[in-house]
């Protein structure tokens, strides 16, 4: 007699849940967009989805493309006088070929690592390579240097990525013309007061 209560209340509480008591809506496929992004937005303003803030964004959401980057646009300028062997902008590197000034028999190589896209002094690494080969090139060394020309190449790049970011300022504050940020607290109007 319980068993059978049990089965039968079971069977009754089943067929009610799985019924259509208006839960469920009927929908047309040719009616529903079939990119996933469309169906979130189109369920979001019909208020049958939520977020949870920025929960589940993977980074910062802020991107620069390489034509939009002072440093390195500033980078690729700097170093136009040189062949370029590796150029990866999501790497963040750049590298050039192996190239001399003339008829000597030494090579260098310059490697710039770009660590951030803010314009500050710890925003690259530059390494420099030395290749000495013997007069019919059979024989090389290669040798990482540290001089003042690292330095020299940071500061330049680093001088020039700021010239390019305030040129490109300077051109949006054409283009959009002059806008503030917050409100100017010394031109605002007093309230009177009621009597």
């Amino acid at each position: 007699m319980f068993k059978t209560s049990k089965i039968i209340f079971f069977l009754a509480l089943f067929s009610l849940i799985t019924s259509s008591c208006g839960i469920y809506k009927y929908s047309d496929a040719r009616e529903n967009p079939t990119n996933a992004d469309e169906r979130i937005k189109k369920s979001m303003e019909s208020g049958k989805g939520f977020r949870l803030g920025g929960f589940g964004n993977k980074g910062s959401g802020e991107f620069m493309f390489a034509s939009s980057n002072p440093l390195w646009r500033a980078t690729m300028e700097k170093l136009d006088f040189a062949p370029l062997n590796n150029v990866d902008y999501a790497g963040g590197i750049v590298v050039t070929d192996w190239f001399n000034n003339g008829d000597s028999n030494e090579h260098m190589k310059i490697t710039v690592r770009f660590l951030s896209n803010e314009i500050r002094s710890d925003a690259l690494d530059i390494v420099i390579h030395k290749k000495v080969c013997n007069q019919n090139s059979t024989n090389c060394s290669v040798n990482k240097i540290e001089s003042s020309l690292n330095n020299e190449i940071r500061l330049a790049i680093l001088k020039k990525a700021a010239q390019i970011q305030n040129l490109d300022q300077a051109n949006i504050k054409k283009k959009l013309g002059e806008y503030k940020m917050f409100p100017d607290k010394n031109n605002k109007k007093k309230k009177k007061k009621k009597k």
